[in-house]
């Protein structure tokens, strides 16, 4: 069964009836879920940004953009997308769909959706599968998170780890299944994990600086697409450990613990200071859109990428991201004009 995913931020629910929450098909090896919202309306690969300086009155625009990809980019997007057809334009639907980073291009490289929501740079196999389609695009960075270990509240026994013990954990091949394998005077408990499943940007980044490989992760894990699935196993599961974006962690700290990470120069715990300045290493990692060059023809498409880079820095941070440098966003508009 598909779960239909909750909506950051909060504040937007309150506009009740305002976003559909429709379940879709499984994508990849990961569930895909979609949040429609009917509204108003830096690198480029193969090719240049499109060159548009107009401008749209209110209410003027109709058509569907589609977006898919990542959970963690998810609520930004979705954010933008309902502020989008409050303010805007609210006779165009803006599909966001949620099948993990690589789920998402395997989509946006063939041209079925407009634009992909990312956790990582694009794969060099994923820009190979654009160009094979004729498919031009243009990276835009929208945030910064910061990748965040979790475990249960009740858990009274681990406030830091190392990420050599996340290593021991994680690594391919590990057996570890209690707590007291992970250090000497932890209890003798069963250590039961979480996380994305192989589909997603947050597995390729945390086991590529965790394990020194993207991809090489132990598999005995309950592994979903959807972080709010993981949110809930760790909220419910006293043994249990893992991982996913900070917004996530942000919107349900009273349900899991976050657990500061030690890479050599003391205990972490991710904060917008802690990311913002780089002290919480090495998990914290961009976030971005990627747009097809040839959609920005479509007026509600650049609409909608225009206002994305407007409103894009509040509403990362309202829902507990880090936003991009003023001068990233404007570089990104700078790509479109």
């Amino acid at each position: 069964m598909i779960s239909v995913r909750k909506i950051f931020p909060v504040r937007h629910l309150a506009a009740a009836g305002l976003v559909a929450i429709v379940p879709l098909l499984a994508v990849a090896c990961g569930s895909d879920t979609t949040s429609t919202s009917a509204a108003t309306n830096s690198d480029t690969s193969s090719g240049t940004g499109t060159s548009t300086d107009q401008t749209y009155a209110k209410d003027t625009l109709t058509g569907t953009i589609e977006i898919d990809g990542s959970s963690t980019v998810f609520p930004v997007t979705e954010a933008v997308a309902e502020d989008f057809r409050l303010y805007e334009q609210s006779d165009v639907r803006v599909n966001v769909a949620i099948s993990g980073t690589g789920g998402g291009f395997k989509r946006f490289t063939t041209g079925e959706t407009d634009i992909s929501n990312a956790s990582r740079h694009i794969k060099e196999k994923e820009r190979d599968q654009a160009k094979e389609n004729g498919i031009e695009f243009i990276e835009m960075r929208v945030g910064t998170d910061g990748l965040s270990v979790a475990v249960n509240p009740d858990n009274d026994f681990v406030d830091c780890l190392t990420v050599e013990e996340l290593n021991k954990i994680w690594a391919p091949g590990s057996s570890m299944s209690n707590w007291n394998q992970v250090r000497s005077g932890f209890p003798d408990r069963p250590l039961r994990l979480y996380g994305p499943d192989t589909d997603s940007g947050t597995f390729d980044y945390f086991t590529e600086e965790i394990n020194g490989e993207a991809q090489a992760s132990r598999s005995d894990y309950t592994a979903s697409a959807d972080d709010n699935v993981l949110v809930q196993g760790i909220g419910g599961d006293r043994n249990a450990l893992g991982y996913f974006g900070y917004a996530y962690y942000i919107e349900n700290s009273d349900k899991i613990k976050a657990v500061a990470v030690d890479n050599g120069n003391g205990c972490i715990i991710p904060s917008p200071e802690t990311i913002a300045d780089g002290s919480y290493t090495p998990l914290s990692r961009p976030l971005f859109i990627y747009i097809n060059v040839a959609r920005l023809e479509r007026p509600e498409v650049m609409a909608f990428v225009n206002y994305y880079m407007e409103v894009g820095a509040k509403l990362t941070d309202e829902v507990g991201y880090v936003a991009a440098d003023s001068s990233i966003y404007e570089a990104n508009l700078a790509a479109i004009k």
